[in-house]
């Protein structure tokens, strides 16, 4: 639906932004009252990775004037592939760093604020409350219900996308949009997948592009908010698959039953993801990379089961290691070749999947099963590092 422009007209150009931006300028829709909106705007967006890059490359070439970036990780050799707003240079750098000194390399009109930590229910409304509008390019479920229930708590509309192998979605959430139909992301998702049917972009894939066409839509979206141009992706989800080349757009609506957010919460424990230690000590019994080379050194008699996909194999595996993908391992076939109280060790890329695996063989009489802690990249960071990372 079409909103009113979010942020009034208060700065002036110069002749110099006049001349950068003199294409916006020429467009009726747009013009210098559309143009000095942007400039006056003030957007944070959470994630300088796949979705983040694109989005800040064209919301700073637009003329957005202050960019916020929230970012706590640092530029991997495997960010490479798709997160373009870094580059090999910038390997091992902060992120928030790398994506500021890009911006101002395109912009140096644009003001750059970092936060250069992790978004939390302790500082998310007060970092939020900063921005007239959000972009939240993150990559869990755990931190888009934490920007979802901030933006509510301060009123904020946000921009949202995720991506994963070849297929993107985008959406707009404004709790507070102007005639009452505001909606937020758990209209969407009411409640979090269970965490073992969210598998991470580290874990399944993304087509690199596949950024450049989502992130481009989220900063489409941002600007139209900023100025009040057309039609917002308010109340629809747009699905875009990149192998078919198709878009579909979905109506959302609100959730028939609702909790009215009122206070931030523990969003990991929310999603599933919170383990006690006690619980983890006791039920998954784990093996250090250190202590599972010892014990192949030693000649122990083990099974090591890779229960990746085999993509992930094919990249990279442990010599020795027996690769059963973790859904075809619980399946009656192959637990019947399995002898029950052999030792096995799974492993999977960070332990994530070999532990699931872990609880489901104890439940059917396995007794003596560990899941290597880590998984295959504790092994190659304490034990093996010519392997390749990913």
């Amino acid at each position: 639906m079409q909103l009113p422009p979010l942020v009034n007209p208060a700065e002036e150009l110069n002749n110099t932004e006049i001349s950068r931006y003199s294409r916006h300028l020429l467009i009726p829709e747009v013009g210098l009252i559309g143009q000095q909106r942007l400039k006056s705007s003030k957007v944070l967006v959470i994630g300088a990775g796949g979705l983040g890059s694109p989005a800040l490359l064209y919301l700073a070439a637009a003329g957005v004037g202050t960019l916020g970036i929230v970012d706590f990780d640092t530029v991997d050799q495997s960010n490479l592939q798709r997160q373009i707003i870094h580059g090999h240079a910038d390997v091992g750098r902060p992120k928030s760093e790398s994506a500021r000194d890009s911006i101002k390399a395109l912009n140096p009109y644009v003001r750059v604020q970092l936060h250069n930590e992790r978004l939390e229910a302790t500082n998310a409304e007060a970092i939020i409350s900063e921005y007239d509008l959000i972009v939240d390019g993150t990559d869990n479920f755990a931190t888009r219900y934490l920007v979802n229930d901030a933006c509510v708590l301060t009123g904020k509309p946000y921009v949202w996308g995720s991506i994963f192998r070849f297929e993107g979605q985008a959406s707009v959430f404004w709790e507070n949009a102007p005639g009452n139909v505001g909606l937020n992301y758990r209209d969407l998702y009411p409640e979090p997948p269970p965490p073992e049917m969210a598998p991470s972009c580290a874990e399944g894939g993304v087509f690199g592009v596949l950024c450049a066409a989502i992130g481009a839509i989220m900063a489409t979206e941002a600007i139209k908010l900023i100025t009040g141009l057309g039609e917002t992706l308010l109340g629809r989800l747009v699905v875009y698959d990149a192998l078919d080349m198709t878009y579909r757009f979905i109506p959302i609506r609100r959730a028939p039953v609702r909790t009215p957010i009122k206070t931030l919460i523990d969003y990991r424990e929310f999603c599933g993801l919170k383990q006690t230690k006690a619980d983890h000590e006791e039920s998954i019994p784990v093996i250090s990379a250190l202590e599972l080379k010892k014990l192949r050194e030693n000649g122990t008699k083990m099974q090591l089961i890779d229960v990746r996909g085999i993509e992930e194999w094919n990249f990279v595996h442990i010599e020795g290691a027996q690769h059963i993908p973790k859904d075809d391992i619980i399946s009656d076939e192959v637990l019947s070749q399995l002898d029950k109280d052999d030792f096995i060790v799974l492993h999977c890329k960070t332990g994530v999947r070999s532990r699931n695996v872990l609880i489901e063989m104890q439940e059917l009489g396995f007794t003596n099963v560990k899941s290597l802690d880590g998984g295959i990249l504790a092994w190659i960071r304490d034990v093996d590092q010519t392997l390749p990372s990913y």
